[in-house]
């Protein structure tokens, strides 16, 4: 196993109390409040804790921990014997009479020197590797666990949000792990290691230098509180503010279109606002924190040098032993100081771990079992709905499916038509495993798909959506997205049957072409006849097909109408239509509303019926007709 299984395999089973597995009969805003509800216990939180979750993802890297750990002893220890030498230095190197020993003096300095500066460098690059590699390993981690939650969780989580945790937070917990951890874990040792050689050296002093000490703590802890709280609030801001401009410039045409880029800005700038109004709160506070601690080091330095210096005019004291104290009285003060420093940035990085580590505790609605059932290959297509009731989890008082039940036979194309809300969509979520039902099942060649592997299930279905997405990259990368390892060859097949090589050919660079983020190069027909390709590309038993011709022309329908007519041979069809011109061909339509069947059969046998369906039929036709008049 792993760096990243094991992480999310530690972080995955043990979760905080505050997130338990969500039962989908509970109402939705219980799933959509996974995050806030431990958002609002981590305000309570005034510890480090939050940083032994990095744990899983530090021990595959022990030894590369070991290595900066004795590369860090090494240093410290060198530090630390800079005082003494610096007091023999002092209290012979400068005398007449030992003029012949200067040497003996100097040398040693040099050498513990030159050992500080390459155990220093060996800590620094391993360190430095550990940061980079361990977040990178978390960012890994956190987008491998997101992808694979349900539609519900990004129903409620804005992406903003998310790309903020990858992005803001993952870099402080970088700085962390890459620098600060080792610059307080150093200062800690030298703490230590000069506060027992300031004992050794003049108990007295020591006193003294450790009472100003008791009294840099007291606010210390308090300032550590502050600072926490600000900085959690100050990472929430910074997501709000990039989850603002995710949205808005995701929708830019619209904004534009509608003339609304003014209140945008504003909008913005708020949120911008906000955000500066938080970090300078915290700046404030950090900043009163190092003011604290910097008077009392400057006291503390000062008190032991006027102590000391009557000890030695007093002959209480050699000037040798106290230039060595204050050596180690100045690690132990400056240690402090910077421990104080590093105590704020554990502090930020404690929340952002939080963050982090909230994504990869949310669960998803659809988990695949722990023992699957494998679909047989090649498989059939057959599926059936038994009483299926479901409702979505923001909505749970409307039931999108009642009691809904349909089978269809391998191989059978069936058309699924009714009004706005009447559950054609809720049909194909479920298929797709995004969503589980409250009650009913639903089986794929007889074979409950609750005890499907979803990724399984999902690789024997091919989907095109009315709102085709297009990634950014090239046109022939956007068709293979459907099979990648198809060759140049099937990729051209496809594109040639959803009647789409028509214009791919025209381009200057023909597959090649690169379309822009979402495709914003292409139209909409265009984009619907890629996503199409890309469909036919597959070659999955099961094609889900959402008005999939609603963005063409009437040329450009006709010929995709046939490429679909080739695509459908032997397959199992169900195709959502709005326009029932385009179904009418199909030998049986499924009629819903409310959730339920309310009619099926032909186009012919539909319409004599006089239901909704020759309602539907009457409302379209009569009205196309009176358009052509």
């Amino acid at each position: 196993m792993g760096p990243l299984e094991a992480g999310k395999a530690v972080l995955y089973t043990g979760g905080r109390k505050a997130i338990r597995d969500k039962n989908m009969a509970e109402t939705g805003a219980e799933y959509a409040e996974q995050l806030e509800r431990v958002a609002a216990g981590r305000a309570k939180s005034r510890s480090l804790k939050p940083l032994r979750q990095l744990t899983p993802f530090l021990w595959p890297y022990r030894v590369a921990i070991a290595i900066a750990t004795v590369a860090l002893v090494c240093s410290s220890t060198a530090s630390l014997l800079i005082p003494p030498a610096l007091g023999q230095l002092v209290q012979h190197g400068f005398s007449v009479e030992l003029a012949s020993h200067i040497d003996a003096y100097f040398f040693p300095l040099v050498g513990i020197a030159l050992a500080l500066a390459v155990a220093t460098a060996v800590r620094f690059y391993f360190v430095t590797w550990l940061g980079e590699r361990v977040i990178a390993d978390i960012r890994k981690a956190v987008f491998d666990h997101v992808i694979g939650l349900t539609p519900a969780f990004f129903e409620m989580t804005r992406t903003g949000e998310v790309l903020s945790r990858l992005t803001a937070d993952a870099t402080l917990i970088q700085t962390v792990v890459g620098s600060s951890a080792s610059v307080a874990a150093r200062n800690f040792i030298m703490l230590v290691g000069a506060l027992i050689l300031l004992f050794v050296t003049s108990i007295k002093l020591t006193l003294l230098v450790i009472g100003i000490v008791v009294l840099v703590l007291m606010p210390l802890l308090g300032f550590g509180r502050w600072v926490r709280n600000l900085s959690r609030r100050s990472q929430d801001r910074i997501a709000d503010t990039s989850a603002r401009a995710a949205e808005t410039l995701n929708a830019v045409q619209t904004v534009q279109a509608f003339t609304r880029e003014s209140d945008e800005r504003a909008a913005f700038g708020a949120a911008v606002e906000d955000s500066f109004v938080v970090a300078i709160q915290r700046t404030r506070a950090r900043a009163i924190m190092t003011a604290v601690v910097m008077a009392a080091v400057a006291t503390c330095i000062v008190g032991v040098f006027w102590v000391g210096a009557h000890d030695v005019v007093d002959h209480r004291m050699a000037v040798g032993i106290l230039t060595q104290f204050a050596g180690y009285a100045v690690i132990f003060v400056a240690g402090m100081g910077a421990m104080s420093e590093t105590w704020g940035d554990l502090q930020r990085a404690a929340g952002a771990a939080e963050r982090l580590m909230e994504l990869l505790h949310v669960r998803p609605d659809v988990e695949t079992p722990s023992h699957p059932r494998a679909i047989a290959k090649p498989a059939r297509g057959a599926i059936a709905f038994r009483d299926v009731t479901f409702h979505y989890p923001t909505r749970p008082n409307y039931k999108a499916l009642n009691g809904f039940s349909l089978d269809i036979a391998p191989g059978e194309a069936v058309a699924l038509v009714g009004p706005s809300g009447a559950g054609k969509s809720t049909v194909f979520q479920l298929l797709l495993r995004f969503f589980a039902p409250q009650s009913g099942n639903i089986t794929f060649d007889g074979i409950d798909i609750a005890s499907v592997d979803p990724a399984d299930l999902r690789s024997n279905i091919a989907v095109v959506a009315q709102d085709s997405v297009i990634f950014s990259g090239t046109l022939a990368d956007n068709i293979r997205y459907g099979r990648p390892g198809a060759s140049d060859e099937d990729v051209r097949r496809a594109a040639d049957a959803a009647a789409a090589a028509e214009f791919i050919d025209k381009l200057p660079n023909g597959y090649d072409t690169l379309v822009g983020e979402r495709g914003v190069t292409l139209s909409g027909g265009q984009r619907q006849r890629i996503a199409i390709a890309r469909a036919i590309l597959r070659d999955a038993p099961l094609l889900l097909l959402d008005e999939a011709t609603s963005a063409l022309d009437a040329e450009n329908e006709r010929l995709v109408q046939k490429g679909l007519e080739n695509l459908m041979a032997g397959r199992t069809t169900i195709v959502i239509a709005h326009r029932l011109a385009t179904i009418q061909r199909l030998k049986r339509i499924v009629v819903m509303d409310q959730g339920r069947v309310v009619g099926e059969g032909t186009h012919a046998e539909l319409v004599a019926q006089e239901g909704l369906y020759a309602r539907l039929a009457n409302l379209q036709f009569t009205g196309a007709l009176a358009l052509a008049s």
